[in-house]
């Protein structure tokens, strides 16, 4: 432009990325767009507006995974086409669970925090994930998820039965 003495193309290239982030949100409903903004804040640790290696790492940490190893992370910023602000989180999302069932969605969610796939997680450790993070569970919610869903003996909740209900409405077992 004349006052900024800068070409005109940066223009039209910013016009054509903003069109192309504005289709990822239409992906979403609302309310999901906010989860992943939620899910985005608790993974950007140091608040700068990225997710880089050492908010990977922190949020971990933050998971009870101290020994991620480099190269693990190393990966997981490839997958990004750049620098991984919330639209790109977002896209990268949305390029994931296209195509992807309910179930297989939330099970992959959980499947994060169960790296050994043994398909049950701890009781205290869902406990403080759900009433400490995003969209927090009160204990009456808690309780009542508990009734539904008791741990085994050893305090194992089994997430696999547990998605295959709140996606299908009934246990495996039943016919």
């Amino acid at each position: 432009c004349r006052r900024c003495r800068t070409p005109q193309a940066p223009k039209k290239a910013k016009k054509r990325a903003e069109g192309a982030s504005s289709n990822v949100f239409s992906m979403f409903e609302q309310a999901q767009i906010q989860e992943f903004k939620e899910a985005f804040t608790i993974m950007d640790q140091n608040r700068d507006g990225f997710i880089d290696k050492n908010d990977l790492r922190d949020t971990f940490a933050a998971l009870g995974r101290l020994n991620v190893k480099q190269e693990e992370i190393d990966e997981m910023l490839q997958e990004a086409p750049g620098p991984i602000n919330f639209t790109v989180f977002l896209t990268m999302f949305g390029e994931k669970l296209k195509g992807a069932d309910p179930e297989e969605t939330i099970l992959n969610a959980f499947k994060v925090f169960d790296p050994e796939g043994t398909g049950s997680l701890k009781k205290e450790f869902v406990t403080e994930m759900l009433t400490t993070q995003a969209d927090r569970f009160s204990s009456e919610e808690m309780e009542q998820m508990f009734a539904a869903f008791p741990p085994d003996v050893a305090g194992n909740l089994d997430y696999k039965n547990l998605v295959y209900v709140i996606t299908h409405g009934e246990e495996k077992d039943q016919e």
